[in-house]
């Protein structure tokens, strides 16, 4: 790990204005991902700007009767909340897929939808990767793909993001705000808030430079039934092969998957198709497979399918 300057920021903006007076710095609060990619050398700030005591640690009511999730809200305490575990169950169970108990302690909101591809190509230094040395070339294409991107790919990556948080807030809809070093503020909805590769797989997020997340919007409660359902290659601890995330409800249904792509994926128009084949038709379309990867269609198949009977049973 290389040396790096420290500071304890008390105020968002304070964060945000510190990170705009030391070129290279980041943000830090939980760390689960950012001193991993640290002892890596995949980062290297200059500087780390602690955000926990800058006071986005509450969940909140909305005037418009959802909730506001402050980007320090730490994974375990969001799964546990009342309000989460009964309005947004989805949430919840998402959330409690992911990672460890102890990590989930750790681990915020803003750093969860912010952590980064778990590609092993990535996390390699000593192979090309557009994501972490743009232009350099993308070893994952023509290398092991197994549990790598079917849609939104492109020539320059095949990364996924690995978040189960972020498929369930993308199916609820919902808002990140921000502040700028400046103070000013504004209101990212999610879905275009993760970017897809194209000629740039190193612009992840919809973020400007020292930006800030400071919280989390949810909607009003959509009502219906709420599931979350992950494929993966053990029981615990393990990234998604495929997740399915689903809310369905009298005359309503929403799906948004993980595991496929480079962001939480959400086809709108295929949630007022009828039939777990005519949603994966359409979820699927254009889907860019490899050798080792091609089960993935047949596995969102079969689990849009088992979550779709056991629903509607």
């Amino acid at each position: 790990m290389r040396a790096f300057t420290y500071e304890r920021a008390t105020s968002a903006q304070a964060a945000a204005a510190a990170a705009a007076a030391h070129p290279g710095a980041k943000f830090i609060a939980g760390g689960t991902n950012l001193l991993d990619l640290m002892k890596l050398q995949i980062e290297t700030p200059t500087h780390l700007i602690d955000v926990n005591h800058a006071g986005l640690d509450q969940i909140e009511p909305t005037d418009e009767g959802g909730l506001r999730i402050g980007a320090h809200v730490r994974n375990t305490d969001l799964a546990a909340d009342k309000r989460v575990r009964e309005d947004y169950a989805v949430l919840s169970r998402a959330l409690l897929s992911g990672a460890s108990g102890q990590l989930r302690n750790k681990a915020t909101t803003a750093g969860n939808l912010l952590q980064r591809t778990r590609c092993p190509y990535f996390y390699d230094t000593t192979k090309p990767c557009n994501k972490r040395a743009p232009g350099s070339g993308c070893s994952a294409i023509g290398g092991f793909s197994r549990n790598l991107a079917i849609l939104g790919v492109s020539e320059a990556c095949i990364a996924t993001h690995p978040s189960d948080m972020a498929v369930a807030m993308r199916l609820l809809d919902a808002t990140i705000e921000t502040i700028d070093p400046e103070g000013a503020t504004r209101a990212i909805p999610i879905a275009d808030f993760h970017k897809l590769p194209g000629d740039t797989p190193q612009v992840e997020t919809a973020l400007a430079p020292n930006e800030l997340i400071t919280a989390v919007i949810l909607p009003a409660p959509l009502g219906g039934s709420h599931v979350y359902r992950k494929v993966r290659d053990r029981a615990s601890y393990a990234f998604a092969n495929v997740s399915v995330a689903a809310v369905i409800g009298e005359g309503f249904q929403r799906f948004a998957f993980g595991g496929l792509a480079h962001k939480p994926w959400r086809v709108e128009a295929a949630e007022q198709a009828s039939g777990a084949a005519a949603i994966a038709d359409i979820i699927l379309d254009g889907a860019r497979t490899t050798p080792l990867n091609a089960f993935k269609s047949v596995l969102t198949r079969r689990t849009l399918n088992v979550v779709l009977r056991e629903e509607r049973a």
